[in-house]
């Protein structure tokens, strides 16, 4: 938990015709374990395989063939739910969740209902206007999952790959806390950050690596305190789930659409039918895909090829040993150790790739045995954030790509730091090493970059100016602002070379002001 005091965020209103209505949501969390074999086979898990080309035969549901356990997905698992402060269950089991599908050839999958991996825990969403939530995790438990159906390859026929069958998910299931449609898209995108630090899912929700099953609700205000009090769900309306989303803006979209749905209907006077529905992006609206089935449906019993999962206390902790700097603590030693601003330290921990970048810049503006200054760490998150990061942008590139090493950005830092150049020749400088590379001193000395100290040449400077502008300076002793425009004409006249400082406080002296 971060060393910071933050508000609870008020929860969405929607105005209805007749009342105000407030949101309710829980998300079921889909993510693809990184690992390089399945769950229960040895087959592989490589993504844009040809079509049908990783299936072990258990993956198949071919007769006979037995599921083996995935000892790393297990530790995938484990590793997830001591990231998200949960408890770890020593005995877990797997069930079979029977339902038909094309996709999923054995006609059952195998899940963990019972007895999940993964207990309680709980993540800190914040919401970047000083507000944050605590979600609560109910569980986490590790199955199946399915293939995939293809309807558009063809006008009569569908086909299937079952190169997904059998890859290893954790589904992340939270408690109804969050209450908007924002906080839903930041909630999946902590979990996808954690998860990103930890090594346990890519993340990747164009692939489907990561999605998310939202379930909305409405209910008038007072309702969600009255649940709170007493975990009643019978205070909150009647939730329906939106399947399979993997979209950051479409979940958003999503859930305000739904809860608008749901809100006309119960204005109207009619009632909520439970039930799963699709997002359609294109028309902007939710539609049925089913009625909701309830758990007895899919005829739950243990998977009798599975002996229950037993794990030694031992072998947890080893794990929690080994478990690396997450984003929250990471946040406060930057915000801590460096003096940043709590919108920089977000910034740069939100990918681990742009954190390690950016202390590895600091590292080499402030060499090892050297004290780290504060004045250090801004002035690298700042040209990390602003000039690196804005270049990347318009570049459309990521930062492992970035064309400028941590010690070039150091090294143009150092040289602001001693006076070697000014920031307006920083970004010349900057833009020389992003296009051209090379070091950044060398740049300067064979370039001729070097800013001018000399008080002298800067002085014969300022007096050229003055004597050349006698009208100007009768203005600016009677409106000394006007200063301004002789330390711009004394920076153009030098090439911008000219100290700042030294030029701002020549022409004050020698306007008399």
């Amino acid at each position: 938990m971060l060393d910071l005091t933050y508000q609870t965020p008020k929860p969405k209103v929607i105005a209805g015709a007749k009342h105000d209505w407030e949101l309710v949501i829980g998300m079921e969390v889909h993510a693809q374990v990184s690992s390089q074999s399945k769950l229960f086979s040895g087959a592989s898990t490589r993504f844009g395989a040809e079509p049908n080309s990783n299936v072990a035969f258990v993956d198949a549901g071919m007769p006979g063939m037995l599921p083996v356990i995935n000892e790393f997905c297990v530790a995938q698992a484990v590793r997830t739910g001591l990231g998200l402060k949960a408890a770890i269950n020593l005995r877990s089991a797997f069930d079979r969740k029977n339902y038909f599908y094309p996709d999923l050839p054995q006609g059952y999958q195998i899940s963990q209902l019972y007895h999940p991996i993964v207990g309680e825990g709980e993540v800190l969403v914040e919401l970047g206007d000083g507000t944050a939530r605590i979600v609560r995790i109910e569980r986490i438990h590790l199955e199946q999952d399915a293939g995939k159906s293809i309807h558009d390859m063809d006008p009569a026929l569908s086909f299937v790959d079952l190169n997904r069958t059998g890859v290893a998910l954790m589904e992340i299931v939270s408690r109804p806390d969050i209450r908007g449609p924002e906080e839903a898209a930041a909630y999946v995108a902590k979990l996808r950050q954690i998860m990103l630090y930890l090594g346990t899912c890519d993340g990747n929700m164009q692939n489907g690596n990561l999605r998310a099953d939202v379930n909305v609700s409405v209910c008038l205000p007072g309702a969600y305190e009255r649940y709170q009090e007493t975990q009643d769900f019978s205070h909150l309306g009647t939730r329906c789930e939106i399947k399979n989303m993997n979209s950051l803006r479409f979940i958003q979209a999503a859930i305000d659409y739904e809860a608008r749905r749901q809100i006309a209907i119960l204005e109207a006077g009619g009632k909520i039918d439970q039930e799963t529905r699709l997002y359609d992006p294109d028309k902007g609206e939710t539609r049925s895909m089913r009625s909701k089935e309830e758990a007895h449906d899919y005829r739950y019993f243990p998977d009798p090829d599975l002996l229950p999962l037993e794990i030694e206390q031992a072998w947890v902790d080893d794990i929690a040993a080994n478990l690396p700097e997450l984003p929250d603590a990471k946040k406060a030693r930057f915000l801590g150790d460096y003096g940043l601003s709590d919108y920089d330290a977000s910034v740069l921990t939100a990918d681990l790739d742009a954190a390690h970048y950016f202390e590895a810049v600091v590292a080499d503006v402030a060499p090892e045995g050297a004290q780290t200054q504060n004045t250090d760490g801004k002035m690298a998150a700042n040209w990390v954030i602003n000039e690196l990061f804005g270049r990347l942008k318009k570049d459309e590139a990521d930062i492992t790509a970035s064309p400028v090493s941590p010690a070039q950005l150091g090294g143009i830092i150092r040289l602001i730091k001693s006076g070697d150049i000014s920031g307006k020749i920083a970004k010349d400088l900057f833009e020389i090493v992003y296009t051209e590379g090379g070091d950044p001193a060398q740049i300067v000395e064979a370039r001729g970059m070097k800013q001018v100290t000399d008080t002298g040449a800067i002085e014969a400077a300022v007096d050229q100016i003055i004597a050349e502008n006698p009208a100007q300076v009768e203005k600016a002793k009677q409106n000394p602002k006007l200063a301004g425009w002789f330390v711009g004409q004394v920076m153009k006249a030098t090439g911008g070379k000219a100290n700042p400082a030294a030029v701002n406080e020549l022409v004050t002296a020698k306007l008399g002001l």
